[in-house]
């Protein structure tokens, strides 16, 4: 995760109540937190790159199916752009300090994933076994979800107009840009993953309660529970793994979003 991105969100999580709260304490929305339920809708934006762990490659573990090996390692490097997120919020009190949440929205953002030394050229006897492949070492991934988070937030008892809090539980992303159905893969120039995905995520707030509306930025930690990626089909000689989706045992989300929710 971008280490500016995370300190902006901070600093906006913190600065903002604080310089508000400096001015004159008069309470605003006094009986805002005892509706059982209300609503509200959010902006944001997310920094989504991917967590990638990898098959033994060494050529000593006989149950990597990373083959052929090579003297260097073969991995990914993730590239990842800002994108950004909308959705509405149901807001469910439990308790005076619990509230369940349902934050249906959609995400976009966009990811250059480029493949280090994927041994294009070996060669079993002095034939290729990639002939037919592409060379293209570098992929965009661009994708659309669908977000639905299902969350438990946990609040302090309120101060003067803020109300600081911390926020955890599980979502359901749909990617509507998987290509996991695509017949075509890295052979043909396209990276597929899957469309159904689960995450769990966690974070912090603060409620900052002013005269109409309350407003809360908060940041948040997505990650992966399931592998998104979808491997490529076997080469020719299937004895062989594709030198691009091969190595890789697990490629999950892991993201930051931060979030203004007007409520």
């Amino acid at each position: 995760m971008n280490r500016q991105f995370v300190l902006f969100s901070l600093i906006l999580c913190f600065i903002v109540p604080s310089v508000s709260a400096q001015k004159e304490r008069i309470e605003y929305l006094p009986n805002f937190d005892k509706r059982t339920i209300h609503f509200g809708y959010y902006l944001g934006i997310n920094k989504n790159s991917f967590e990638v762990n990898y098959f033994d490659q060494s050529g000593f573990d006989e149950s990597s199916p990373v083959n052929p090996t090579t003297e260097q390692d073969m991995f990914v490097s993730v590239d990842a752009s800002l994108g950004f997120n909308i959705g509405f919020v149901i807001d469910y009190r439990i308790h005076n300090n619990i509230n369940l949440r349902f934050e249906p929205g959609l995400m976009s953002n966009a990811k250059t994933i480029t493949f280090i030394d994927p041994n294009l050229n070996a060669t079993v006897n002095g034939v290729p076994i990639y002939a037919n492949s592409t060379t293209d070492k570098e992929r965009q991934v661009s994708g659309t979800y669908l977000h639905l988070p299902l969350l438990l937030k946990f609040s302090t008892n309120r101060l003067n107009n803020i109300r600081p809090y911390i926020i955890g539980g599980v979502s359901y992303d749909y990617n509507f840009s998987s290509n996991e159905e695509n017949g075509k893969d890295n052979f043909e120039g396209e990276f597929r993953m899957t469309k159904h995905n689960f995450m769990y995520e966690v974070g912090f707030g603060v409620d900052f309660y002013m005269y109409f509306f309350k407003f809360t930025p908060s940041i948040r930690g997505v990650f992966a529970m399931n592998n998104e990626l979808v491997n490529d089909s076997k080469p020719l000689n299937t004895a062989y793994s594709s030198p691009w989706t091969g190595p890789i045992d697990f490629l999950g989300t892991r993201g930051v979003f931060l979030n203004l929710t007007f409520e």
